[in-house]
């Protein structure tokens, strides 16, 4: 069997993979704070007699784009947007710290400070809880205070924010989150700052997406059709070993 049907197949789930990338990104063009996936592949050669003219498409490290989303003003004083390269600390449904650029927040029945997808805002304390019927004010370095009627105002926390660089690097989880890569805890940063009463779109350009979408259609195509001269190939081998035999 000619062994251009396995190069084939790996170039085939690549161009599936790289869909499935465009698709998903394509399909969170509109959440905020969402970094738009990355997806890279490398040449392998392969090895043995016959075979040092082909490669193979490996997957190589995913990564995100660091692009800033447009950032839009909402007036709402739980809306937060991470500035420059800040991310904001969140506890993931695993317990452990993950972080994300995502910043409409809510305060949830408990009174805990929490992300548009329900989870808790972090301190270098922990959870930040706030005052029963309480106004919610958020200062560009993160600082919660809270006020109750005409008391005077109160701090009740300070938002987590993470500036990773080339030393503390962040990497997307299953979950849709950021973490280190080596599971690591980011020291907080106390030059980040966000921009109150507005909102980080996603960094997604949907029309690249979707220009990208029809160009990988054609070389999922053009894989295919490899497979298929493959297997002509092969049949007409095993035909014509028939007649000569």
């Amino acid at each position: 069997m000619d062994k251009m049907i396995y190069t084939a197949m790996t170039g085939a789930n690549a161009a599936q993979y790289r869909q499935q990338v465009l698709a998903n990104n394509l399909a969170n063009a509109s959440t905020p704070g969402f970094r738009a996936e990355l997806s890279t592949f490398r040449s392998v050669p392969v090895r043995g007699d016959g075979a040092s003219t082909r490669v193979f498409a490996l997957e190589a490290t995913p990564g995100h784009s660091d692009l800033p989303g447009s950032v839009t003003s909402t007036g709402r004083n739980l809306d937060v947007a991470a500035r420059d390269n800040a991310y904001f600390a969140v506890q993931g449904l695993d317990g452990t710290e993950a972080y994300t650029r995502a910043g409409a927040l809510e305060v949830n029945g408990d009174g805990t400070l929490v992300s548009g997808q329900g989870l808790p805002m972090l301190s270098d304390g922990g959870p930040i809880v706030i005052p029963d019927g309480a106004r919610v004010d958020i200062a560009s370095d993160g600082t919660v205070s809270t006020r109750v009627g005409n008391e005077p105002s109160q701090t009740v926390g300070r938002l987590k924010m993470v500036m990773p660089d080339q030393d503390n690097p962040l990497r997307r989880s299953e979950d849709g989150l950021f973490r280190s890569p080596q599971g690591d805890v980011l020291p907080a940063s106390d030059v980040a700052r966000l921009q109150d009463g507005a909102l980080e779109g996603s960094n997604v350009n949907p029309m690249e997406a979707m220009i990208g979408m029809i160009a990988v259609g054609r070389q999922f195509e053009v894989q295919m059709r490899m497979l298929q001269n493959g297997e002509t190939n092969d049949k007409t081998a095993s035909q014509l070993l028939s007649m000569n035999g």
